[in-house]
């Protein structure tokens, strides 16, 4: 008897096969929704690859400091020098600091000055890089500073932070308009399966009465258009991953090759790549829900 039935229920489901047939890949809407899926995975990369590179970016430059000890008189200009060195090895909030060689001085202010003005008497300012424990507050961080001014008048204390501040909040703005790009192109081929969902219910219709008299409830019929636009969204989005991953792998060869730091952070993690091929497995599941509410819903007006 369970076999009799077993075999009488999936000759029924073949035959509601045949009667409304499969979605071919030849129609327009594997290849829409190929296209949105492209713009969603490069979307999506963009918006993972900014805020690795913001996280990076603050992580690297909070609490880094340069000082230049501004002072014209070379035997001044060194005497304050060795004394700020000396006092903030000792200051508790100092976690590293470092003299910048006068070469290295030399070599990169070369390009913008000139050889002429290098060779002369022109007096190049020392530089200290210092490196601030995690953690230092406001009150520390004044403290340090007044050290600093209170043996050199003239340095000049420049925390990295402060100058990167707008370059950081464009990327924080830019990973936002990412993600909110991402979920209209998801509300747009939701909006695409409806319309294929309604267009196959509406040229369906006598399909659907036969089906209705052969016995089929609503929620067999819907979940013949749930199969063909699951199949369709598939087939979209494969076509959609293969064509997005090639570029993202472009994009990352040509990075490679300009060897950026900054552009460099912005690569990648391992769970971006994880993030990305859900995608396409969101999108199926997404055409699957949407064209079983919008069918069971036409079903349920046209009795």
């Amino acid at each position: 008897m369970i076999v009799a039935a077993r075999n009488r229920k999936q000759r029924d489901r073949a035959t509601h096969r045949r009667l409304l047939p499969e979605g071919r890949l030849s129609g327009t809407m594997p290849w829409v929704i190929a296209i949105m899926m492209f713009l969603s995975i490069l979307t999506a990369a963009a918006g993972i690859g900014l805020d690795r590179a913001s996280r990076s970016l603050h992580a690297e430059l909070a609490g880094r400091v340069t000082i230049q000890i501004v002072e014209a008189d070379p035997e001044i200009r060194a005497d304050q020098t060795g004394r700020v060195m000396t006092d903030l090895r000792r200051f508790p909030g100092v976690s590293h600091i470092a003299l910048v060689d006068d070469a290295d001085m030399q070599a990169a202010l070369r390009p913008w000055l000139g050889e002429e003005l290098m060779d002369g008497e022109l007096p190049i300012p020392a530089l200290i890089d210092v490196d601030l424990k995690p953690g230092v507050n406001a009150r520390t961080y004044a403290a340090f500073r007044d050290s600093v001014t209170a043996i050199a008048p003239t340095a000049r204390v420049e925390p990295h932070a402060a100058f990167l501040t707008p370059l950081s909040q464009l990327m924080r703005v830019l990973k936002w308009l990412a993600l909110a790009l991402v979920l209209l192109m998801t509300l747009a081929t939701a909006a695409i399966v409806v319309l294929a969902a309604q267009a196959a219910h509406n040229s369906h219709r006598t399909t659907i009465e036969v089906l209705h008299l052969m016995g089929a409830t609503d929620v067999q019929i819907a979940r013949l258009f749930q199969r063909r636009m699951a199949l369709d969204a598939f087939f979209g989005g494969m076509v959609g991953l293969v064509a997005a991953a090639l570029v993202l792998a472009l994009v990352a060869m040509l990075v490679r090759d300009i060897g950026s730091d900054l552009l460099g952070a912005a690569a990648l993690p391992d769970y971006g790549w994880g993030v990305l091929l859900l995608l396409p497995l969101g999108g199926v599941l997404l055409a699957m829900l949407t064209a079983r509410v919008t069918v069971l819903r036409a079903l349920r007006r046209s009795l």
